[in-house]
């Protein structure tokens, strides 16, 4: 009986002095013997720092890398950090290769940042006054910048990459590579780069709209055509991108939606087509699908190549389901000489989800041909996206609704049309970023930020007891 006592005292002695044990590595893991020249290991506080690791002959091009793990339990961070000797007032591009294991959403979990300082260490202001509503006029100060992922190749690595214009009172920039809060995961860095480079050449877009209603008219063409005059209008004032408002062919003609459906592409984009090749633009316009026996509420994309694609609009308003329409469910976006257009239809505005799922897709500005909507939510969906959004409606100004306007990514009108059959136009420069204070370029961290979407992995569950 005294043995067996001592036997189960032995095991639990055991147990304990093994579960401290990994209690104590889980909280402070082993450091590499000899990280790289200048490399440097950061975790905000111990019992959360994940593993790291140097690979002498790792990465892509066996030239060395950096490795982050994290074990079972969920919450770790951590990052490699390296401070660079940059000349301020330059063009830098930094590009870093990454690759990933066990990780259901990079996005958030495995994560670069680059950060300006001055010669004491401190944060420094941007050159520009910013462009954003509440700070306009104002320096803001260089917050991170977050460097956008590329695509994977077939070894698994991805090419993380953005190019800055660095604030001239700074003199070296901090890298960080980090590894964020799912469990059992691994990230590896390697090939980092921060090299001088010319300044990109601006990419300059006019945006324009249309404010006009159709007046009763015999035919579906005849619609379209009523709009010659403003697009000539818009021509003349040089628009790269024009936006035509919702169902125009069938607007005011008394018809229902099939009545006025067609093909998309079909007779109504072949003529808008003609007109863009004959001006080298593209044009947005609303018309009402026909696919066989469904009906579906359309945005179409055409330019000088002519058709290039076209957005089923996914939300529909109660008399567009009691009228037959069927919804959309897919968000393309397409590619044009100046930038990545997406397209959005009316009540599409009121949802946050249909603007965010086009930006998500690489939209830089957002066609909306809209019969009427809350004006409030056009700001919201440029702003919250950082895009770029042309909105042309049927609303009179009078009725303080809806306005045809090119709106900021700050989410303030640019150029408004007013009056019935005038155009507004505005340059734009889509490489430019719009820098807040004390937020910095948004729109490059909003994949970082944002929060997991339907669509995508949930990261891997843990039971954080573990940790304790």
């Amino acid at each position: 009986m005294r043995g067996l006592s001592y036997r189960i005292a032995a095991c639990i002695l055991g147990c304990y002095l093994g579960y401290a044990g990994v209690a104590w590595s889980a909280e402070k893991p082993a450091e590499p013997e000899s990280p790289p020249e200048g490399w440097r290991m950061k975790s905000p506080r111990d019992e959360i720092r994940p593993k790291f690791t140097h690979v002498a002959d790792g990465g892509p091009e066996h030239r060395g890398s950096l490795v982050i793990e994290a074990d079972q339990r969920a919450g770790l961070f951590g990052w490699w950090e390296k401070t660079f000797k940059v000349e301020g007032g330059r063009t830098y591009k930094f590009s870093v290769k990454r690759k990933i294991e066990g990780l259901a959403l990079s996005r958030r979990s495995a994560v670069a940042r680059v950060l300006w300082h001055n010669d004491k260490g401190g944060q420094v202001l941007h050159d520009e006054p910013s462009r954003a509503s509440f700070v306009l006029g104002k320096r803001p100060g260089s917050e991170p910048e977050y460097p956008a992922e590329g695509a994977v190749d077939e070894q698994g690595w991805a090419t993380v990459s953005g190019t800055y214009h660095v604030p001239s009172g700074a003199s070296t920039a901090v890298v960080e590579l980090g590894y964020q809060w799912e469990p059992n995961g691994r990230v590896e860095w390697a090939d980092v780069r921060l090299d001088p480079i010319e300044a990109p050449t601006p990419r300059r877009v006019r945006l324009a709209t249309i404010h006009y209603i159709p007046h009763r008219a015999p035919t579906s063409m005849d619609n379209c055509r009523s709009f010659d005059p403003m697009i000539e209008d818009c021509v003349r004032q040089k628009a790269d991108l024009i936006v035509l408002p919702e169902t125009l062919t069938h607007t005011n003609r008394g018809l229902s939606y099939a009545e006025c459906s067609e093909p998309v592409p079909g007779p109504s984009t072949d003529y808008f087509g003609s007109l863009a090749r004959k001006h080298n633009v593209y044009i947005v316009a609303g018309l009402i699908e026909r696919e066989k026996h469904l009906i579906y509420n359309v945005a179409a994309l055409v330019g000088p190549e002519g058709f290039i694609g076209k957005y089923r609009k996914v939300t529909l308003p109660r008399g567009e389901i009691e009228g037959g329409i069927t919804p959309g469910d897919d968000y393309p976006v397409f590619t044009t000489r100046f930038g990545q257009v997406g397209m959005m239809i009316c009540y599409d505005g009121f949802f946050p989800e249909v603007a965010r799922a086009l930006s998500n897709n690489g939209a830089e500005v957002i066609a909306w041909p809209v019969a009427g909507c809350n004006p409030l939510l056009a700001a919201a969906r440029a702003c919250e996206n950082h895009i770029y959004l042309v909105s042309s409606t049927y609303t009179d100004v009078s009725q303080n609704w809806t306005i045809s306007a090119i709106y900021g990514q700050d989410g303030r009108p640019l150029a408004q049309a007013k009056d019935w059959g005038t155009v507004a136009v505005a340059e734009v420069d889509l490489s430019a970023p719009l820098h807040w204070q004390n937020l910095g370029d948004f729109k490059a961290q909003i994949p970082h930020h944002r929060p997991v979407s339907p669509r995508e992995p949930s990261p891997k569950s843990a039971d954080v007891s573990e940790s304790r």
